[in-house]
């Protein structure tokens, strides 16, 4: 895997996988448990959301003082409409991004680290909740492997097994059972427990 792929490349694809899944759920599941295991199906849509909002105002030169946090209500409670909205906006701000932009240094509040790093970060995000979305919803769409492989490549390099513990949101590292896809071992890497049974694409 190459790592030093462009993540401004990816926001689209990233953001709009996870907008595909997320138009697929029914207003009876919200409630449902999902493996990242503080938030249901609802809260993980509205934490997503608020992250992609956040880094597409860090994307625009906005500062952490802008970001929403965990969105709890969307209008007409159309979540499909508000993420997809919101990762066309984090996509569009990442095509405005010059080559040297991605060298700055931005404040995203918990660390501060160039903008490549920051925006690789959010791929990484989106696409492991990608994968909880996923197996909470109990299908398995063809997935994109490249965003895993990137992803899991970015969390090797920036969040080794010491790494772990306030203020790093992630529990430790867990086993990925053999046969498992890229995502499932991308969520074992971030502190799921993913069964022999995860799906694979």
């Amino acid at each position: 895997m190459n790592t030093a792929l462009d993540p401004r490349l990816l926001l689209e694809r990233a953001t709009g996988q996870f907008a595909a899944l997320v138009a697929t759920v029914e207003s009876n599941r919200l409630d449902d448990r999902t493996p990242c295991t503080e938030y249901n199906i609802h809260a993980l849509i509205g934490h997503v959301l608020g992250n992609t909002l956040a880094y597409a105002y860090i994307a625009e030169g906005g500062s952490v003082a802008d970001e929403p946090g965990d969105i709890k209500e969307v209008p007409d409670n159309d979540w499909a409409a508000a993420y997809k909205a919101s990762g066309e906006r984090l996509t569009a701000a990442g095509r405005e991004l010059t080559d040297g932009a991605l060298g700055n240094i931005v404040d995203l509040g918990f660390a501060k680290m160039p903008m490549r790093a920051a925006l690789s970060a959010i791929v990484m995000e989106i696409a492991t909740h990608t994968w909880d979305l996923r197996e909470a919803l109990g299908t398995s769409p063809e997935l994109d492997q490249e965003l895993a492989e990137f992803s899991l490549a970015y969390a090797h390099d920036t969040l080794p097994p010491a790494r772990r513990g306030a203020p790093v949101p992630f529990e430790p590292v867990q086993p990925a059972p053999e046969g498992v896809d890229t995502y499932g071992r991308l969520a074992a890497w971030l502190g799921r427990k993913v069964s022999a049974s995860t799906s694979g694409v």
